[in-house]
């Protein structure tokens, strides 16, 4: 995938699937209703629109926005249309989920529910996906979203998680960084030490389908050069396709930073429930949005 041009082939990659029929949550918004009807319109997803049907109806004849493509759930608050949503994933009658204009932690309560939520045995997390202009790939980054401060076991099932979003998107062995502030292993720096347990995870069969290095530095992670100067041997240094952060506020802080100083474009998904979530900030644009789709389309797509 080249520079600059990530989202775009992967909104590509899914024109030769049928579309999937996805539970978009509280499109309140022009940017959040436009992100879901711009999906359909490149024959990404059928989108089923849960909320106010009476302020959709009304945004979307503000907007000038034809609903021919869209079937919309009454709800009366972002609450019931979070639940109503789940449920339809539950019964199979939805593939996806796409949130919407309300709050992360309003949608992440219904689907998390311990009795009618879309947990799984595979702990949920989530991983941006990143176009960053002076990267000349897909960047991973994971997790900076869900999980505060993941264990050991926790970051197991945040690395599956990514891998197998990696093979979706195309990137079949896919490199993983295990990121800490050093390449050596300390005892004073617990991610270091969770770094060296996941590799030896990963030598043993216990972590499949990728390549394993760390602990990282960010720096030798995506710079052949950084890692040169260090002396540092690897098979993931300067090659990174996936960036396993040590915490939420490390890996937050590295995404928002390539966003907002790099230029870099994100999509969010959240994986490891019974579907994939399309999960956006508020803020972001529909083009966002319909990047974020598109890899949840994708993971949909792809084996189990």
């Amino acid at each position: 995938m080249s520079v600059l041009k990530v989202f775009d082939q992967l909104v590509a990659r899914c024109r030769h699937l049928p579309r999937t029929p996805f539970a978009v949550v509280a499109p309140s918004t022009e940017v959040a209703l436009m992100g879901a009807i711009e999906a359909a319109s490149a024959g990404l997803i059928d989108p089923i629109l849960f909320g106010s049907e009476r302020a959709i109806v009304a945004l979307a004849a503000k907007l000038g926005v034809d609903l021919s493509q869209a079937r919309i759930v009454d709800a009366p608050d972002d609450e019931a249309a979070a639940a109503k949503a789940v449920a339809m994933c539950r019964e199979g009658a939805a593939r996806g989920l796409m949130k919407g204009s309300l709050h992360t932690d309003v949608l992440m309560h219904a689907v998390l529910d311990h009795d009618r939520g879309l947990r799984t045995a595979r702990r949920v997390s989530h991983v941006f996906v990143i176009d960053a202009p002076r990267y000349p790939r897909p960047l991973l980054v994971t997790d900076a979203a869900i999980n505060i401060y993941p264990t050991l076991d926790d970051k197991v099932d945040i690395v599956k998680n990514a891998i197998e979003l990696a093979h979706a998107l195309g990137i079949l062995a896919p490199h993983v960084a295990i990121l800490s502030a050093v390449e050596t292993v300390s005892s004073k720096i617990a991610s270091t030490l969770d770094a060296a347990a996941l590799c030896k995870m990963a030598d043993r069969g216990q972590i499949q389908g990728g390549v394993l290095d760390g602990p990282l530095a960010f720096d030798t992670a995506v710079s052949a050069e950084s890692a040169a100067i260090k002396e540092l041997v690897s098979p993931v240094a300067g090659v990174a396709d996936i960036l396993l952060v040590p915490d939420l506020e490390a890996g937050n802080m590295l995404a928002k930073q390539l966003e907002y100083l790099g230029g870099a474009e994100l999509a969010g998904v959240v994986l490891g429930a019974r579907v994939p979530i399309a999960l956006t900030s508020r803020s972001d644009s529909a083009r966002a949005r319909l990047a974020s789709c598109a890899v949840a389309v994708l993971r949909a797509a792809a084996p189990t």
